[in-house]
């Protein structure tokens, strides 16, 4: 499923889907929750496989413009990506402190934000919403 999406993506902006791209594509979704392209790139030289770390980091955007993956949060390493396709929506609590990222789902969020766009007649397709601050480590830690 997420490969027909791809192709046809692909196909609609006249690009080809080559072999690296395959690879890049099902290497990005095997991971369970996020990774960064770096990670990914050694994945993929792990296995034998072959792809650039240019052409990483070009199919990664591909990836997001189509909706299989997102970006989570950019760092001072990079950027963060996660896989989004078949998964349920959430958002995000980056600690700035020590990074760690804490996903969370709020329902009366999701209805303000609903009842936001409606009040302006704008048809929302999706958000990414970010909380930067301090994990309860990192809180300790301060004081």
């Amino acid at each position: 499923m997420e490969k027909k999406l791809f192709i046809t993506f692909l196909k609609e902006r006249g690009l080809r889907f080559t072999k690296e791209r395959t690879v890049i594509l099902q290497k990005s979704l095997s991971f369970n929750g996020h990774f960064d392209p770096e990670s990914l790139y050694h994945q993929i030289r792990k296995t034998g496989l072959k792809a650039s770390r240019a052409s990483v980091y070009r199919t990664l955007n591909l990836l997001c413009e189509c909706g299989l993956i997102e970006r989570v949060r950019k760092t001072d390493r990079g950027t963060i990506y996660e896989s989004s396709f078949g998964h349920k929506h959430h958002d995000h609590m980056l600690c700035i402190r020590c990074g760690s990222i804490i996903e969370f789902y709020s329902e009366p969020l999701e209805k303000i934000q609903e009842k936001v766009c409606k009040k302006h007649g704008f048809l929302g397709a999706n958000h990414t919403l970010e909380i930067r601050g301090y994990c309860k480590t990192c809180q300790k830690k301060k004081k």
